[in-house]
């Protein structure tokens, strides 16, 4: 944590002259040198590769996005509006605020990991175009949409279990509806992936469970075809004697 020791060092002085260099006002400095702001920061659009301030708590907006940043050490513990820091280079979310009011968007990064990402979001989640393995580490649950689409992964374990609106999982290696959250108020959308093939025989995601429990997808690409072709005659839809990139036993 080499910036701590710097903030501790500085003077009043200093976090003015910086404070005024990115726009910020509304602000209180702290003992240890953070500063709580009343209302947004806006970092984004710019060169930036490091935060030199130390923020605590933002009452609005956090907006770092389309900079160089690798790190997000000394970002705010709480953000109560957005904290946007897509389309920068980070390959980790350590230093991520806890707490997130609105939207949390870390698409288009070099994020292998969502671990040390924020544990509550009162919106959308925003992890699209990064080549992440896992969506371990994911809050349990997001009022809004949540998009992971063009990245690495081939489940989505450890996604959050209540969405309020749209599932995006676009362009991965999906190979199972396991995982899926308990409750989504929105759309699924899942093309570009293994699963899309089967997805398109029925497109009805309270038909997922039933299609889980007939045990019709053996990981990684295997299909039990009299398990799958049972759930369709099922829910009223067309059999089938062949599932494109799967192997049908």
């Amino acid at each position: 944590m080499k910036h701590l020791k710097l903030f501790e060092s500085f003077n009043e002085e200093d976090i003015y002259t910086m404070c005024e260099k990115y726009g910020i006002k509304n602000y209180t400095i702290n003992k240890d040198g953070s500063i709580d702001v009343d209302g947004d920061v806006y970092l984004a659009n710019n060169n930036l590769t490091e935060l030199s301030l130390k923020f605590r708590n933002v009452t609005g907006g956090f907006y770092c996005h389309n900079t160089k940043l690798t790190s997000l050490e000394c970002s705010p513990e709480s953000v109560d509006g957005d904290f946007n820091c897509a389309s920068s280079r980070l390959d980790s979310l350590e230093g991520c605020p806890k707490s997130i009011g609105h939207v949390f968007n870390c698409s288009s990064n070099n994020l292998k990991s969502l671990d040390n990402g924020p544990k509550s979001v009162g919106s959308g989640f925003f992890c699209a175009d990064n080549i992440l393995t896992s969506l371990k580490g994911c809050p349990e649950s997001v009022s809004g949409g949540f998009d992971c689409s063009y990245n690495q992964l081939t489940s989505l374990e450890g996604c959050p279990k209540y969405v309020s609106r749209s599932f995006y999982c676009d362009n991965n290696k999906i190979t199972t509806f396991e995982h899926l959250p308990f409750s989504m108020g929105g759309e699924f959308y899942c093309a570009d992936n293994p699963i899309y093939q089967i997805w398109k025989l029925f497109a009805d995601y309270s038909k997922i469970e039933f299609l889980n429990d007939c045990d019709a997808i053996r990981e990684p690409n295997i299909i039990v075809l009299d398990r799958l072709n049972f759930f369709l005659e099922e829910i009223g839809e067309p059999t089938v004697t062949e599932v494109k990139g799967y192997k049908c036993i």
